[in-house]
């Protein structure tokens, strides 16, 4: 019984401590462990999804980091990511969720709950796929085996791969026509079994996608054949995300964008809660310039002026209207007092190519304020000035010129009930124009250019129902007074001209930066999952413009990750690797930085 060998290797330990002529291992069970005569299917099942939705946060954040999504806060690649950064997903993955699948699956296979059988089979696919992306070399064929191997190897990431795509299959095939009872609770798909054979094809087709620099033609078959069977994540209504809700404790259920620590208590800060959240009373973390400026200022009309992107109020919240215009202590330059583009760094424009990249602050004139990546300064008492997370995808709130503190004791906004965006269909048109571009798919990339930033909008602006009191505040003067939602939210003739702009862009461009428009526009889309940011720079090394490290100095950039110092101190078969090491499916031959 795997899901309680950790206790019996304790009871084990303690035995061989004391009397071990007169250990009797048959009657080691724990007895506060769960057994399978006495486990709740149900409940097994609901903590599988929680622990599933911890695995995705530990493993989007970090990453999410290196690919500029977020804020790095270090002044080298080594000091943001080093070994004891992702131990608290190496516990989720591997003495949470994998022992718990194994439990489930010992009932469900017995009593033919085929829905919870194979809907645990398709998140623990996913699981090993992500911890592939991370670290290449996992163990899986030996996990979760208790004493029976108490140091388990690792596998290559190639083998994980593709015992994860025959899991898919197994789930697809388990879960295809069957009557069996739904679980109780399913936060996804609510325990619609077709809903999660689409989220199953659309995994193989990922997958696919990140292996297409070693196995191009492999990748462009299974592409096409998913494509063409048709069941696959390509509208809003089967996007797989997980959502947060609105209470704010017994227990915390809002995300973590919204919420911190300081109010989510010690078993659900496992579950990804940390200091992000801005909307309690910490500051929270610090939001990324360069994201921002992308949709603030990185592209412009043929006259240079600014196109400002739809969904940029959606995403963050000004505290303050001009970022340039605070005092002195409230910044943290680094090679400058104060918000000064003329000290950009050199180095900058060599590596990226763009010297209008944003230093200190998004922009002057403007109330967009966060850090630079790889900026490890200490803290100053900026937390009233430092952008917030807005109302897409965390549930905080929209941003229509208020200039006001988030940190209201998490009373204001969509009161975080945000969502996960694990994916989603705008994920999949890029993913597919992508794969159009690069290894000739069936697919018009022109086409899901342009299918993707819509699904995107519209994604984004659904959760305009979450803010009412917002929308209906007044705003504007004299005989103008109108409705923040009336005068600031994205409309139609927004997005029919960004989306213009951007097909104008694509049009002229060559094949590179055919792709560069594709990939620039994926990454807006995917704001809030830095793991799929991560893994298609190193894909393409697109954005071709990122902003690079503050420092000229900023060591290698993280091709994958280091192994949690927990798996590598308690495993002597785990042999540490250096952020160096690609991954199975990078061929290096991305230029990344």
């Amino acid at each position: 019984m795997k899901f309680i060998n950790k206790m019996l290797l304790v009871a084990l330990l303690i035995g061989f401590g004391t009397a071990c002529n007169n250990t009797d291992l048959d009657l080691l069970d724990d007895p506060n462990a769960i057994t399978p005569d006495k486990a709740s299917v149900n409940d097994l099942y609901n903590n599988i999804q929680l622990s599933f939705a911890a695995v995705y946060n530990f493993a989007e954040f970090i990453p999410g980091g290196v690919a500029r999504m977020y804020s790095s806060g270090a002044f080298t690649y080594n000091a943001y990511a080093t070994p004891q950064t992702f131990n608290a997903l190496w516990t989720r993955a591997y003495e949470d969720l994998l022992p718990d699948v194994d439990a489930l699956l010992a009932i469900s296979d017995e009593k033919g709950f085929d829905i919870h059988g194979g809907t645990a089979k398709i998140m623990e696919a996913y699981t090993m796929m992500v911890l592939v992306d991370l670290f290449d070399k996992v163990p899986y064929s030996q996990a979760t085996q208790g004493i029976a191997v108490i140091s388990p190897t690792a596998d290559e990431g190639a083998a994980i791969y593709a015992a994860a795509e025959a899991l898919l299959d197994d789930a697809i095939k388990q879960m295809t026509g069957t009557n069996a009872a739904a679980p109780a609770s399913d936060i996804f798909y609510n325990g619609d079994a077709a809903s999660w054979i689409t989220f199953a094809n659309t995994l193989k087709l990922k997958a696919a996608l990140n292996k297409r620099l070693v196995d191009p033609s492999g990748a462009a078959a299974t592409i096409n054949a998913v494509v063409a069977g048709g069941d696959f994540i390509d509208e809003p209504g089967e996007d797989f995300q997980f959502q947060y809700g609105n209470q704010r404790n017994n227990p915390q259920s809002r995300h973590p964008f919204y919420a911190d620590a300081t109010v989510a208590n010690s078993t659900t800060s496992n579950y990804g809660y940390t200091d992000r959240g801005h909307y309690e009373t910490n500051d929270g973390d610090y939001l990324s310039n360069y994201y921002m400026w992308l949709l603030r200022a990185d592209k412009e009309t043929a006259d240079g002026a600014a196109i400002i992107d739809p969904r940029i109020r959606y995403y963050f919240f000004r505290k303050i209207e001009k970022a340039d215009d605070q005092d002195a202590t409230t910044y943290s330059c680094h090679f400058s007092a104060l918000p000064d583009q003329s000290a950009q760094p050199d180095h900058w424009a060599a590596l990226a190519g763009d010297d209008r990249l944003p230093y200190c602050i998004v922009m002057p004139g403007d109330g967009y304020s966060g850090r630079d990546h790889l900026n490890g300064e200490g803290i100053p008492p900026d937390g009233p000035t430092r952008t917030s997370y807005g109302l897409y995808p965390g549930g905080g709130d929209f941003d229509g010129n208020f200039y006001e503190e988030t940190r209201g004791a998490g009373t204001t906004g969509g009161k975080g009930a945000g969502i996960l965006p694990i994916m989603l269909s705008s994920f999949v048109d890029f993913m597919r124009a992508e794969a159009a571009l690069t290894i000739g798919t069936s697919d018009d990339a022109r086409a899901l250019l342009e299918s993707g930033i819509r699904a995107s909008m519209s994604k984004v602006r659904s959760f305009e129902s979450l803010v009412p009191a917002t929308m209906a505040r007044p705003t504007g003067r004299g005989e103008n007074i109108t409705t923040v939602g009336a005068f600031f939210t994205m409309t139609d003739e927004d997005v029919d001209n960004y989306v213009a702009q951007v097909l104008a862009d694509y049009d002229a461009a060559g094949d590179s930066d055919k792709l560069d428009i594709v990939i620039k526009e994926y990454y807006i889309a995917a704001w809030g999952n830095g793991l799929e940011a991560y893994n298609m720079y190193r894909r393409t090394g697109y954005p071709k413009n990122m902003q690079p490290g503050l420092e000229p100095e900023v060591g290698a950039f993280p091709r994958s990750f280091l192994l949690p110092a927990d798996h590598v101190t308690r495993n002597i078969n785990a042999v540490q690797r250096t952020q160096s090491d690609r991954v199975f499916w990078d061929d290096g031959s991305a230029n990344v930085y």
